[in-house]
């Protein structure tokens, strides 16, 4: 099962409102431009086709900016976007390697995943369709395997890991917790 974040975001909904703006400017400038040029060729220039035309050149100014604003919104989205599939990325690779380490098997690797998610016994044994008392002989065993007492524990461990300085992270791989003598 897969947990989605919303993908409306506040970036989003400014970008859709910028880009409607930028249209709404366009327009109103393509409207302006016309308006000057038939004026011109009316009246001649003179102060109020002069005020038109400055007014439509920062029409045109503004239309550029946004434009430029829009781009930069969404270059910094995207770059944000790629940063969190990375983390994605780097948290699978994170929870893969414990479990190695561990040696969990098939099994005990869904149900870790499951428990870490955040789903109780229950949930866990209606996903996987076993017994409750299944799911809680594999967590006995993750737990064991993982040398903590119970979820609260197996989850801070990929929480200190998340939270480690990434030099730490990057030096020796997941090292698993501290063992209990």
């Amino acid at each position: 099962m897969r947990l989605r974040l919303p993908r409306t975001s506040r970036d989003e909904r400014r970008a859709a409102t910028l880009a409607v703006l930028i249209v709404v400017l366009a327009l109103a400038a393509v409207f302006f431009i016309i308006d000057v040029f038939t004026d011109l060729g009316e009246y001649g220039l003179g102060w109020h086709i002069a005020l038109e035309l400055m007014a439509t050149v920062a029409l045109f100014i503004s239309l550029g900016l946004m434009m430029l604003e829009l781009r930069e919104m969404q270059s910094r989205m995207d770059s944000l976007d790629r940063g969190i599939r990375a983390a994605r990325g780097d948290m699978a690779g994170l929870i893969g390697g414990f479990f190695d380490r561990w040696q969990l098997t098939a099994a005990e690797r869904e149900v870790a995943l499951l428990i870490l998610k955040g789903f109780d016994n229950d949930a866990i044994a209606g996903f996987r369709g076993v017994a409750v008392g299944t799911i809680r002989a594999q967590s006995a065993s993750i737990y064991a395997k993982a040398g903590v007492d119970g979820r609260a524990q197996l989850f801070s461990i990929f929480m200190e890991e998340l939270l480690a300085e990434p030099q730490a992270t990057e030096k020796g791989g997941p090292e698993g917790p501290p063992r209990s003598s």
